[in-house]
């Protein structure tokens, strides 16, 4: 598994951003910013498939909640009514929270890319068609030297991901079920379950890209 981390993660990332840094700007924090850019547009897919099945499932909980006080006696029939329901809307409960999952080792892998810093021993990674560059410049526009503390970056990071996650649950919300559903009696059901575990995972990415944003002005 290591292997195949390193080989089909971490190499790729590390080798795109010196690719970035030779042959677009020399200059490593636009460097990063293209890299960023390049992994958001690939993982958005997956988080406007996150998003629509919150939204699908926001919208059919009155009915499931219906289902289950109907059948509350019966768990077999509970289940079997609730299934069709997800199946008639072609969505699956925990789709959000796997969707999420699925995204953990790419965010892992761009951490490693910059917690482990540049040594010389870390750029034999790079392919032989990547040139090593010889004095890398950690700076952004020559104004701020990312390899120093910086605590504007990390207050802007940590603002960044905040809205970034309030935008992502608002596009999944419904206000006026919302409303509804903050009225009416809570349940332990799996589908229930399976909102506030996609509510979490989209706090949880956010959370762990601030750790990766983190590591840029304080792992080296």
């Amino acid at each position: 598994m290591s292997y195949l981390f390193n080989e089909f993660l971490y190499r790729p990332l590390l080798n795109l951003l010196f690719f970035l840094y030779d042959f677009v700007w020399s200059d490593l924090g636009v460097a990063i910013i293209l890299l960023t850019i390049l992994v958001r547009l690939l993982l958005l897919p997956l988080f406007y498939k996150s998003a629509q099945s919150q939204s699908v499932l926001q919208k059919i909980s009155p009915q499931i909640r219906e289902i289950q006080k109907k059948y509350r006696d019966d768990k077999e029939k509970q289940v079997q009514e609730m299934l069709a329901v997800y199946k008639q809307h072609k969505v699956n409960p925990f789709s959000g929270f796997l969707l999420m999952i699925i995204q953990l080792p790419i965010l892992i892998a761009l951490y490693k890319v910059f917690w482990g810093g540049f040594s010389a021993e870390i750029l034999k990674n790079l392919y032989s068609f990547i040139e090593i560059p010889q004095d890398i410049s950690y700076s952004f526009l020559g104004v701020v030297n990312l390899n120093q503390r910086n605590l504007i970056l990390v207050i802007l990071a940590a603002l960044f991901q905040y809205f970034q996650s309030k935008l992502l649950l608002d596009l999944s919300k419904n206000k006026k079920e919302k409303r509804v559903l903050q009225n009416q009696e809570k349940s332990g059901s799996s589908q229930e379950l399976a909102e506030k575990f996609s509510r979490q995972m989209i706090f949880l990415w956010s959370l762990l890209n601030f750790n990766y944003s983190l590591s840029l002005t304080f792992g080296n």
